[in-house]
């Protein structure tokens, strides 16, 4: 089962996002600041991280910099969620190390897409399929 580290200030988006994931099959740990976000990146080595970017403690261009700066975390892809919809926060999110962008609020069908996306570039699409009929 793959695991989704959901880095969320918002209750009720976390709260409602999180529950769709796991619908959907997918682990989901939650921190709810960047600085806890990426401590736990590091002690949990999730498969993927969706990443607010409007955080409190340390927001989350920075906490993206902090996790693809380090080896340890480098390799973990990010989406970025933002409620920021101009070009000009994509590539920002994109210039931080954010390996993909989705705009809130979130369609799900378009974010699992992308998750798919990369976890299949990340782990190889038959474990991701097997984990999903297993």
């Amino acid at each position: 089962m793959p695991k989704i580290l959901l880095v969320e200030d918002n209750e009720m988006n976390r709260d409602m996002l999180s529950r769709r994931l796991m619908r959907k099959g997918y682990e989901v740990l939650i921190a709810v600041d960047g600085q806890s976000g990426v401590e736990m990146a590091c002690s949990e080595a999730p498969d993927l991280v969706l990443m607010d970017m409007s955080l409190p403690v340390l927001d989350g261009w920075e906490a993206t910099r902090r996790l693809k700066a380090s080896e340890v975390t480098r390799q973990i892809p990010v989406i970025a969620l933002t409620a920021h919809a101009m070009s000009s926060d994509r590539d920002r999110a994109l210039e931080a190390g954010c390996d993909d962008y989705d705009t809130k609020p979130i369609e799900l069908p378009r974010l699992l897409g992308k998750i798919d996306a990369l976890l299949n570039g990340a782990l190889g699409g038959a474990v991701v399929a097997e984990e999903r009929l297993g």
